[in-house]
């Protein structure tokens, strides 16, 4: 399971709200998301049972990319991660180097599902996703996280990408395109989740679909991406 106090059993609600019990999902129904998120989510949940439920979700999450994921990956670049469980589980499988986060450090007043091209959503606190990930067991020697609205992001050949319903699921993916180019190399992998899987025929040499959640409640298809066309 993952160690988790109020605060962060909260955001991790606001960004897998998969993970909501039954009666939260009611109460959420019934009262609105701007109740939910503003209100609701601060007194109602239980930061252990939370912590397995993330930490089961990421193992889940984790095995559906673990074997694109090879000994020469060394560096990761993760774009709108949450907390970052899912990397936790990847630094306790693998030999990674080292982690790079690119977060937003605000949390919206209403909570939307959706598309947003502006990327004016977030649900995250950078000070808090840094707690958890050292409390977990991440050394901080090992990662970085970067504000994308105040800090110039990291520049470095990355070996894999991940951005789970974040990128092209909730903005376009074409904010980072020209950023993604200059930071990876040809044997980089990206992975994230989008509607329209066939519009990057256009951008990648190479993409592939690695699960398809058309009935879930993020519905999607999960893609694996490699080498951008000139």
């Amino acid at each position: 399971m993952f160690y988790l106090n109020k605060k962060e059993a909260r955001l991790i609600i606001l960004q897998r709200i998969e993970l909501l019990s039954i009666f939260l999902k009611k109460i959420r129904k019934t009262f609105g998301r701007y109740f939910f998120s503003r209100f609701i989510s601060k007194y109602f949940l239980l930061p252990k049972n939370v912590g397995v439920d993330y930490f089961n979700n990421m193992q889940d999450e984790f095995r559906s990319i673990e074997k694109h994921i090879n000994l020469n990956n060394k560096n990761f670049l993760s774009i709108g991660g949450g907390l970052g469980g899912l990397e936790l589980i990847i630094d306790r499988n693998l030999q990674v180097n080292s982690f790079n986060f690119i977060e937003r450090n605000f949390i919206s007043k209403k909570v939307k599902y959706g598309w947003d091209s502006k990327n004016e959503e977030a649900y995250n606190n950078i000070s808090s996703q840094k707690n958890f990930l050292i409390r977990n067991g991440m050394l901080p020697s090992k990662f970085k996280i970067f504000d994308y609205d105040n800090d110039k992001l990291p520049t470095e050949k990355f070996d894999f990408i991940i951005s789970l319903f974040s990128l092209d699921y909730h903005y376009d993916f074409n904010i980072y395109l020209e950023y993604m180019k200059n930071n990876t190399h040809k044997e980089s992998k990206i992975i994230f989740d989008t509607i329209r899987p066939n519009y990057f025929l256009n951008i990648f040499k190479n993409v592939n679909i690695l699960m398809d959640r058309t009935k879930t409640i993020h519905s999607s298809k999960r893609i694996m991406c490699s080498e951008f066309l000139k």
